[in-house]
Order: structure tokens, then C-alpha cells, then sequence
């Protein structure tokens, strides 16, 4: 063999193994990019509640949602039989992980900071295990309990309580903020729970779209009723308060929907679960260099050990680790 012909078969061996690892590295791209998403959103939800009231985002936010999936479901129509009688399961899933959930997270990051509330929403996978054990008598090993406990003081650290029962009111708006985010968390968690079972039958897609439109529904009414208490907010909006509409809805609420599930399909639950840490990460290096927001010592420890009590609560229970994955 000619040394022409060996220097062109390295070259094509060479060209094949790096579309070889091009194919492989798109769907960490395609993970990483969805938590990118998921991170910033923290910060662009608490600066567009500055100018849009919190019902009148969610409506408009899961009525775009909502326009934007309708092509895809014309695509999947054939699958999209739904039997009468899980209607009103369906229903509860969004009226839990739409209405409830984000009408609590858009109350609570108003009250209180981008980054806490993006630390405390760490906390879905803690709750989930917890729940299962608590209430549907799954079983958990030592270390689970283990990371329970660290998932629970971690919580307790960050929303800031040994803070204010040594010190000022224990009623003040921040932690009230902080509680509506977790009690946000444990809604999407009881909805997740529900999900489970129709999940089998639909597809994610499906229970997507109905979890869009009832939050497009159940938020017509509040949002009217906002909208007659004050007819001047759509006029006084900037450019921020439009960016933050479309980016909710259009990147957060749907591409990075899109983007996770594609990348959780090609690498599975638990390469999939390692890029969930990049979401605080962004939201709290954003909201301290463009919010100005301020972090204190124990917020700091209360992180690291909500992220060790993740990881120890949800070890050999991968069922529980992706809850927050198909965030609306």
C-alpha cells in the first residue's frame, strides 16, 4: 500500500471520528443549553414582574406556549386521542403544575431574589423522594434519609430562618417570598407525581400541551381582572418587559423544552441530571452582577448542602431526579 493511500485513509479515519464526537457532544449541547435557559430565566421573570403583573405573565406566557406547540401537535394528531375518563387527572396536572405552580413562583421571586429562588427550586428532586416515602410508602435506604435531612437544612439556611428568628420579624416579605417558592416546588412535584401514570398512556408532548392550555385558561380570569385594576401596564412596558415575555415563552417555556427532551432521549436520566447544577449557578452570577443582589455566608452553605442532599436523597432513585426537567 502506497503512502498516498495510507495518508488519505488516516485523513478519512480522522474526519469520521471527529463527526463521530460531534454527534456525540450535540446532545450535551442540547442539555446544557436547556438548563442555560432554565438558569437565566430566574433572572428575567424577577426583572419582567417589574412591569407586567404576575397573572397577566402567565397567561400571556402559556398562551404564546400554547400557539407555539400547536404545529407540533397538528404533526402528532394521530397520537393525540384523549380517553374521557383521564380528563380530570390531566386537568389536575396543569391546574398543579401551571396554575398553582407558577402563579406561587411568580408571587414568591417577586418578594424575594432571583438567586434564592433558583436555589430553593433545587429542592423539587428532595421533595419528590420525600413525598414518595411520606405519603405512597416508597421504599428509601439510609443515605436517602441522609439526604433528606441535608436537602431540608440547606432550605432552612438559604430562605434564611436561623436569620430571622435571631434577629427581626419572622413575617417579613423575603421569606414569605421564599416559602411561596417552595410551596411552588411542592406543587410541581404533586403534579410530577400524577404525571407518572399518564405518561405511560401520552406522550410528553401531550401532557405538555394540556398543561399549557389549562394554565392559558385558568389565568384568562385573574389576568382580566388585573388588566381592569390597571389598562395602562401594556403601555408602560419597555423593551425588558417585551424581551422578558418572549424569552419566557418562546426559549423557556418551549425551545428548552424541546432541547431537554432531545438530549434526555440520547444520554438518559442520569447524564442528563449532572447539567441541573448549572441553573443556580447562572442564576445567582447573574442576579449578583446585574441585579446587584447580595448573598450571605449561610446562603452559601445552605447551597452546597441543598446540592449534596440532592444528590444523596436521589441516589438509586433516578425516577426522582428529572422532576424539574419539563419546567413550563
Amino acid at each position: 500500500m502506497t503512502t498516498a493511500v495510507l495518508k488519505i485513509q488516516k485523513l478519512l479515519n480522522f474526519n469520521l471520528g471527529s463527526r463521530n464526537l460531534v454527534t456525540v457532544a450535540w446532545p450535551y449541547a442540547a442539555v446544557l443549553a436547556a438548563h442555560t435557559i432554565w438558569g437565566i430565566n430566574f433572572v428575567v421573570a424577577k426583572v419582567t414582574l417589574q412591569e407586567v403583573p404576575p397573572m397577566s405573565l402567565a397567561f400571556v406566557r402559556f398562551t404564546l406556549a400554547t400557539l407555539l406547540l400547536l404545529p407540533f401537535l397538528l404533526i402528532e394528531r394521530d397520537k393525540l386521542k384523549i380517553s374521557k375518563k383521564d380528563l380530570p387527572q390531566l386537568i389536575a396536572i396543569g391546574a398543579l403544575m401551571s396554575t398553582l405552580n407558577i402563579a406561587l413562583f411568580y408571587l414568591g421571586i417577586a418578594r424575594t431574589t432571583a438567586t434564592t429562588a433558583s436555589v430553593l427550586t433545587m429542592t423539587i428532586p428532595v421533595v419528590s423522594v420525600l413525598t414518595a416515602w411520606w405519603i405512597f410508602k416508597e421504599k428509601i435506604y439510609t443515605f436517602n434519609l441522609f439526604g433528606i435531612l441535608l436537602g431540608l437544612l440547606g432550605a432552612a439556611l438559604v430562605i434564611g430562618l436561623p436569620v430571622y428568628i435571631l434577629g427581626t420579624s419572622l413575617f417579613s416579605e423575603a421569606i414569605l417570598g421564599n416559602l411561596l417558592i417552595i410551596l411552588a416546588s411542592i406543587s410541581w412535584v404533586a403534579g410530577a407525581i400524577l404525571s407518572k401514570k399518564m405518561l405511560t398512556k401520552y406522550s410528553t408532548l401531550t401532557i405538555t400541551a394540556i398543561v399549557f392550555l389549562v394554565g392559558m385558561i385558568t389565568f384568562a380570569l385573574p389576568a382580566a381582572v388585573e388588566y381592569f385594576q390597571n389598562p395602562s401596564w401594556p403601555l408602560k412596558m419597555t423593551f425588558l418587559g417585551i424581551f422578558g415575555i418572549i424569552y419566557i415563552a418562546v426559549l423557556s417555556s418551549t425551545s428548552a423544552y424541546f432541547l431537554f427532551e432531545w438530549g434526555l432521549g440520547k444520554l438518559g436520566v442520569v447524564k442528563a441530571d449532572l447539567f441541573q447544577y448549572i441553573e443556580p449557578v447562572i442564576a445567582v452570577t447573574l442576579g449578583i452582577l446585574l441585579l446587584g443582589e447580595q448573598i450571605r455566608f449561610t446562603f452559601v452553605i445552605g447551597a452546597l448542602l441543598i446540592g449534596l442532599g440532592v444528590y444523596w436523597s436521589t441516589l438509586a432513585k433516578e425516577q426522582h431526579k428529572h422532576h424539574k426537567a419539563h419546567r413550563v
